[in-house]
């Protein structure tokens, strides 16, 4: 497994997210590059089902958003004891004061295979609101109510947005997906998904890939 790829502390913590579980996003960041172009590339609901699964979260009726709409579309990896924030502050705009994901967090993570950890917090994971990532930094649920990094982003690609990316957190390419039209999230979500994007760091890369271009 690759190493951490953002600066620890003296305790092992990320040094500007504290409440990222770090050997969790290492996890997830392997398991999204072990995807196989085929799944990313074939039908929605399993390329869908890969995603989720490589983040460290189980499919079912509590994640039946994760990556259907324009919002829902970032992976984030987070510590016991940020779970349950819930933006009391209201901080973060056009998300409640109220939004308590705790006992959905531990719920539906898996925490056992690589993501257990025999002497420590083996996190949660969930996919939390993307708007506010377009500001720097970013002002998002995962950066803001849990003082987390994402693992990763996904964003559509305009013009067409056919095609998503995924990109890390410094928005970074990681993977490239053309999934077949049937079951996708309707047009006008993928349209909106990018443009909560656009004026931060993580459009560079949906642009790119979108014209044509490598992500890198």
């Amino acid at each position: 497994m690759a190493d951490y790829p953002f600066p620890l502390d003296a305790n092992g913590q990320d040094e500007v997210y504290p409440g990222t579980a770090v050997h969790r996003l290492k996890v997830i960041l392997s398991n999204v590059r072990q995807i196989p172009q085929t799944v990313l590339d074939g039908q929605w609901d399993a390329c869908r089902a890969a995603l989720l699964t490589a983040g460290g979260l189980k499919v079912d009726r509590s994640t039946g958003h994760a990556f259907n709409d324009d919002n829902h579309c970032d992976l984030t990896p987070m510590v016991g004891n940020v779970q349950r924030e819930s933006n009391e502050t209201g901080v973060i705009a056009g998300i409640s004061n109220k939004n308590q994901l705790g006992g959905h967090i531990q719920a539906a993570s898996i925490t056992d295979g690589d993501f257990a950890l025999p002497d420590g917090d083996a996190g949660g994971s969930w996919s939390t609101c993307t708007n506010g990532c377009n500001l720097n930094p970013p002002s998002d649920v995962a950066h803001v109510q849990f003082q987390s990094r994402v693992a990763f982003k996904l964003v559509w690609c305009p013009p067409n947005f056919e095609k998503f990316v995924l990109v890390d957190d410094e928005g970074n390419w990681l993977k490239t997906g053309t999934p077949s039209s049937s079951g996708l999230p309707g047009i006008s979500w993928r349209k909106s998904n990018f443009a909560l994007t656009e004026g931060g760091r993580y459009e560079r890369v949906a642009r790119l890939v979108g014209s044509g271009q490598q992500g890198q």
